[in-house]
């Protein structure tokens, strides 16, 4: 066996292990928070949306399915989509604008108040992504932004911000996920599990 080719694998998955240990050590309310945000968006019937591009890109594919599916329990189907899955309208969008709008036009188009935009960039300056969530600010959309260790551009508009202790694309792209996968576990808790935990951040009801 190659221990150079070994030595990649168990370098890779120490640096993996310490980064997502040091995330979910100092993020880990931080998840909690948004995926309440998220159960309180669909409890009031909106929809979380997802944009990223290349691996994120899959990530905001599985992530959605995660949701219109189900993720461990079996429940409802939850309105999650991926703004990246709609060919026509992204070469639509790139071709007779440019590329940096295909997602800002989606959210124009499909977002609604109270709706959450998810987008992932693992430089935390895509500028697709980063449009969509101005965007979505100014849509009165809640924007949750998935990044490295700088948060970059991502910072200013993102209401919830989520960071990983690394600079290693692949390593970020793992943790990215750990953390969806998380969230998609804790809004099926809010919703189906624990709905009294939900109860006291939902908006009040007349009558």
């Amino acid at each position: 066996m190659s221990e150079a080719a070994l030595k990649k694998v168990m370098d890779h998955a120490a640096a993996g292990l310490a980064a997502r240990k040091a995330f979910f050590d100092t993020k880990a309310e931080l998840v909690v928070e948004i995926a309440r945000a998220m159960a309180v968006c669909l409890a009031g019937g909106g929809k979380v949306m997802f944009c990223g591009n290349g691996g994120s890109a899959a990530d905001s594919q599985h992530l959605a399915a995660e949701f219109t599916n189900r993720f461990k329990m079996e429940r409802p189907p939850l309105p999650g989509l991926a703004l990246t899955t709609d060919t026509s309208a992204i070469t639509a969008i790139g071709n007779d604008y440019s590329f940096d709008l295909i997602f800002e036009k989606q959210v124009q188009a499909l977002g609604r108040s109270g709706d959450i935009l998810m987008g992932l960039s693992t430089s935390g300056t895509s500028t697709n992504v980063i449009r969509a969530l101005r965007e979505a600010r100014r849509s009165n959309i809640v924007t949750v932004g998935l990044a490295g260790q700088s948060g970059a551009e991502m910072a200013a508009v993102s209401d919830f911000l989520v960071t990983v202790p690394s600079s290693d694309t692949p390593v970020i792209q793992e943790i990215h996920i750990a953390a969806g996968h998380m969230m998609c576990h804790l809004v099926d808790h809010f919703l189906f599990e624990a709905v009294s935990e939900l109860t006291p951040y939902l908006p009040e009801q007349d009558g």
